[in-house]
Order: C-alpha cells, then sequence, then structure tokens
C-alpha cells in the first residue's frame, strides 16, 4: 500500500525546500506548483485567454500580467481557480496511479493550499512546514518580485498558519536550519516505512 502524505505551509515558510528533502531521500513528490507552471504554457494557456484576455503570449500565460489582474481580487481569483484546480488534480491522479502501479511505499503531495482545497482528505496524513512570523515576513519581503500589499493578499487567502499546525500529523519547523529540517524530514520518511506511524495516532514529528 501506498502511503500518500501531504505536504503544506504557508508562502515562505520553506516548504519547497522540504519538498527537495524528500526528493533526495527518494521520495516521489508531485508538486502543485511546478504543474500550475506547465499547464501555464500547455493546455490552460487557451482557457486562461478566453477568461483572461491579454494575459498570455506566444510563450504562454505570462504570470506578471495575470497576476495583475487576479491577486488581491477575490472574485477574478476564484474564476481562475475554476480553471486551474480540476487540470492540476488531473495530474496529481496520473501522480498517485502511478505510485501506486510501482508499488511505491511513500509519496508525497506538495499542496500550498491543502487545506483551503480540502486536499487533506484525498491523503493519509499531513505535514506542515512553519516558521516564526518575522522570519516568514523576511523570507517573502526579500523576494524581488514582492510587495507588502501583495504578500498581505496572498496570506489572507491562506489558513492561518496556527490553524495548519493544530490540523498537522507532522510539524517541521524551517526557522531551526537546513539540517535540522532535513533530519525532521529522514525521520517522518522512517517513521512512515518502518509501519511506526499511521493516522489515527496524529503524532508530530
Amino acid at each position: 500500500m501506498t502511503v500518500f502524505l501531504g505536504l503544506t505551509g504557508s508562502i515562505g515558510m520553506g516548504k519547497s525546500t522540504t519538498a527537495q528533502f524528500f526528493r533526495d531521500a527518494g521520495v516521489p513528490v508531485h508538486d502543485s506548483d511546478a504543474t500550475v507552471h506547465e499547464l501555464y504554457e500547455s493546455e490552460a494557456v487557451s482557457l486562461i485567454e478566453a477568461v483572461f484576455p491579454g494575459t498570455t503570449d506566444e510563450d504562454g500565460v505570462n504570470r506578471a500580467k495575470l497576476g495583475k489582474r487576479v491577486v488581491g481580487n477575490d472574485a477574478e481569483m476564484k474564476k481562475l481557480e475554476i480553471i486551474i484546480h480540476p487540470l492540476v488534480r488531473r495530474k496529481e491522479n496520473d501522480f498517485r496511479e502511478k505510485q501506486i502501479s510501482e508499488k511505491q511505499k511513500l509519496a508525497i503531495l506538495d499542496v500550498p493550499l491543502l487545506f483551503e482545497t480540502k486536499a487533506d482528505n484525498r491523503v493519509d496524513g499531513v505535514i506542515v512546514v512553519t516558521a516564526p512570523p518575522e522570519v516568514q515576513r523576511e523570507r517573502v519581503l526579500a523576494r524581488d518580485d514582492m510587495t507588502v500589499e501583495k504578500f498581505e493578499a496572498i496570506l489572507r487567502r491562506q489558513t492561518p498558519d496556527e490553524e495548519k499546525r493544530a490540523k498537522a500529523d507532522f510539524i517541521i519547523d524551517t526557522s531551526k536550519g537546513l539540517d535540522a529540517a532535513n533530519a525532521d524530514v529522514l525521520n517522518i520518511i522512517q517513521m512512515v516505512l518502518s509501519g511506526n506511524w499511521s493516522k489515527e495516532e496524529n503524532l508530530n514529528a
């Protein structure tokens, strides 16, 4: 049986780095963000252009132009989600079927909006990546394309970190450093593969 763990965390918490630790340990990871990037260069382009005219070009969806239309606008964001979420879900299902057919013991679903989209109902357990608010803010505002307004708009769409941690089966605090986060990842893998963990136990790493 393949155990599917959901990996999530608010912006700037270190989720992408944590996902790479799982890959480095040989655990397959389905990256929802990467899937969206691929869709923005393929089957989603014409669908998005139809709803958001002028946001695509010869290279696919122009993320900057699309972002100006949807970030901070809940109604427009909802329109985009209606287009994208079913396409991402289809890719996720393909990933799940592949891991099951290959008899993988553990696989990760990296989903930024795991709780917000009810994707936690599709996994056997949830890993929440966290860090103190001041660390999160410093990391995010250091990004080239980020503003305080954009950061706050993104946060409003995300379940508060405290709520995510309360629902987690495993918690990884990336503010403790890369070595500590990697050790937490390896501990989670060992627990699941050894059979010393089950959903009902709701253990925190």
